[in-house]
């Protein structure tokens, strides 16, 4: 340090003499040594440390000068009891020792004018005087520079560590907040400021960790839902929220790992819309148009997993139109035979063609027509144009009056006492009714030979007592139902009971809270043909307690027990033709039954297994079924069944054995 420099830290002029203010330097020195012992954090104490080395090395410049010119003895260096640290282990030197011994600065030298001292002469008053006031001038304007340096320090420090503290504050309120760049830029000053500071460190990582854990909860919140809505099969949503996780963060694994998933599931999805667009066209005669598209559908899936699908709804298709053309054939040699009896009057016989002609040829305008002639020979009353609601016309209804009740929704529920045909329009018309409320449609005991047809019936909500309603109950009276939709009963979708006769033909149940049918009691009997019972809560066709089952050509699949149970005691069964599949227990389970047949059905991809036979049902011929790919076993015989009469079925590819026997089914 230069002299210079030495006596603008000190606050001296360049000429002026520094000795009579040695001592105020000390006291001055002491002052800032006590600011290094109270600074508040080590990042002040640093700085003011470094301001009383920089002032200490001002007074060792100016004194060796002084010493040079032999203005001021030396002295010996000494260390200042009790002040040697300044309270963090940074040694503290009073003035003295540093101007006595100012180890490693280069001795410094400038010429300043001389001092003269006249020993034995008296100065003037006036000089006197004006030395008194200079002096005072002087030890003025030292005293006010140095302290003002001190305080000029002392306050920009405070003001350093005041912005810091603010900005500490805010950084962690922007932490709090997530709002990560304000944050990073407040840490940033700090770090501007103090360079050495921990607070930066500090605030980084938590930014880091806030982020992190930002970063996880988004993760955790969209993969969540992506996942949920995925196994709901909400393929939209779950691509939905994957994408919220993908478009900020492309490299998440699991998620893009799921987006591949959802695209197999769409493609699968939409090839399932495909195929029941197809199975609509069908279902609505629709056959040129249906094996169209089904061929596109063939094409587009060569190599993929629909493939075999495709194929076989092809042959589906082709097969409904080689059935509707034999069909149409067949209708029209019925319309042939009623019109040889048409003379003017009812004819039951010839209506029985008709009816059956019409189901056969449902979109056939000739047979539709004289259908409608020969009908019209009893009495027909019309629904709302002739009577306004159902109750008042089966109020005045008797025997053989044709019901017609327009399309719509119509309140229920309603009581049939005579043996009328109620018919509506197949899919169009709905009768409906809430489930604590009754049946939907019930017939009374006696009725001989009423006719349902063209009707969808279905409960408004679900009563899960034990005893629940069903949608049809036929107490005691013999009916037919025709072309007709049973859908969310709270019970069965059609109940036989006490000696009842129905005859159910192409007829649809679905999702009713029992079984699709059910018959009980002696006496009763169920003659089912070419209906689908799809996804009852139950059975498909349950029957009990000595009714007796004539089914045929039904297709019984997705039911949560089994496609047919048959318990009926010492009565037959006569089960043939059936399509029972993907059933959650049995195809079939036979409990009992004193006589009947059970042959040519399929069973197959049902959960338990195929085809179970009980020792009350050994009676009955069990042959030519086709049972195969089952996930229990294919064929199971209770103890005391013997095997050899069930050798005659096919029974192949299912996940268990595929002949059981001995088998001990007792509750």
């Amino acid at each position: 340090m230069t002299l210079t420099e030495a006596r603008k830290i000190l606050g001296l002029g360049p000429d002026e003499d520094p000795r009579p203010h040695l001592e105020e330097f000390r006291a001055v020195r002491e002052k800032i040594a006590d600011m290094v012992r109270c600074a508040p954090n080590e990042m002040l104490e640093q700085r003011y440390q470094e301001g009383l080395v920089e002032f200490d090395r001002a007074l060792a410049a100016v004194r060796e000068y002084l010493e040079a010119l032999g203005l001021i003895p030396r002295e010996a260096d000494v260390e200042v009891p009790d002040t040697a640290s300044a309270g963090r282990g940074h040694p503290v030197f009073v003035a003295e020792n540093l101007l006595a011994n100012p180890v490693g600065l280069p001795v410094l030298s400038q010429d300043v004018p001389e001092i003269e001292v006249e020993p034995d002469s008296e100065p003037r008053a006036s000089n006197l005087f004006g030395i008194l006031c200079g002096v005072l001038l002087l030890l003025t304007v030292v005293g006010f520079g140095t302290v003002a340096y001190v305080k000029y320090e002392e306050d920009r420090e405070l003001g350093k560590i005041q912005r810091v503290a603010f900005l500490e504050r805010q950084g962690a309120i922007f932490i709090e907040n997530r709002r990560w760049p304000e944050a990073a830029e407040a840490f940033d000053e700090i770090e501007g400021i103090f360079p050495d500071s921990k607070l930066v460190g500090i605030g980084r990582r938590s930014i880091e960790a806030g982020m992190t854990e930002e970063q996880n909860q988004f993760i955790g919140y969209w993969k969540g839902e992506a996942l949920a809505s995925f196994e709901n099969g909400r393929l939209a949503d779950a691509e939905s929220a994957a994408r919220q996780v993908l478009d900020k963060y492309p490299n998440e694994k699991e998620l893009k790992q799921l987006i591949a998933k959802i695209d197999v599931a769409k493609e699968e999805e939409e090839r399932q819309e495909a195929f029941d667009a197809v199975r609509k066209q069908v279902e609505d005669r629709k056959f040129d148009e249906a094996i169209s598209s089904v061929s596109d559908l063939v094409q587009r899936n060569e190599g993929h997993d629909g493939h075999e699908e495709a194929l076989t709804l092809l042959k589906a298709a082709e097969d409904a139109k080689l059935k509707a053309e034999v069909d149409l054939e067949k209708a029209q040699g019925l319309l042939a035979q009623a019109a040889e009896r048409d003379t003017g009057e009812y004819d039951e016989q010839a209506m029985e063609w008709l009816r059956e002609a019409v189901s056969l040829a449902p979109d056939n305008k000739e047979i539709l027509a004289k259908f409608e002639k020969m009908a019209d020979y009893t009495r027909t009353i019309r629904i709302p144009e002739d009577v306004k609601t159902v109750a008042e016309a089966l109020a005045s209804a008797r025997d053989r009056d044709r019901l017609v009740l327009a399309e719509g929704i119509w309140e229920g529920p309603f009581v049939i006492t005579a043996a009328v045909e109620l018919q509506g329009v197949s899919g169009k018309t709905l009768i409906q009714c809430e489930a604590d409320v009754g049946s939907v449609i019930s017939i009374a005991p006696g009725v001989n030979g009423a006719r349902l047809s063209g009707l969808t019936l279905r409960h408004l909500s679900f009563n899960a007592c034990e005893e629940r309603f069903s949608l049809a109950h036929v107490r005691g009276a013999n009916v037919d139902f025709s072309d007709c939709r049973f859908e969310r009963g709270s019970g069965h979708g059609i109940a036989v009971t006490d000696g009842g006769h129905a005859k159910v033909v192409r007829c649809r149940f679905t999702e009713n809270g029992w079984n699709g049918i059910a018959v009980m009691g002696s006496g009763s009997l169920l003659e089912a043909e070419e209906n689908t019972l799809n996804e009852n809560f139950q059975n498909g066709i349950e029957s009990w307690d000595g009714a007796a089952v004539i089914l045929s050509k039904n297709t019984c699949t997705g039911n949560s027990r089994n496609g047919i149970h048959v318990d009926n005691g010492s009565a037959s069964a006569s089960i043939l033709d059936n399509v029972l599949s993907e059933n959650r227990e049995f195809g079939l389970v036979l409990g009992s039954a004193g006589s009947g047949e059970v042959g040519t059905n399929t069973l197959e991809r049902n959960v338990l297994g195929g085809l179970v036979v009980r020792s009350g049902a050994s009676k009955v011929v069990v042959k030519e079924n086709r049972i195969a790919d089952n996930q229990g076993a294919g064929l199971i015989l209770e103890v005391g069944v013997a095997e050899e009469p069930y050798v005659g079925n096919t029974i192949s590819g299912n996940a268990g054995k595929e002949f059981v026997s001995g088998v001990d089914l007792s509750p």
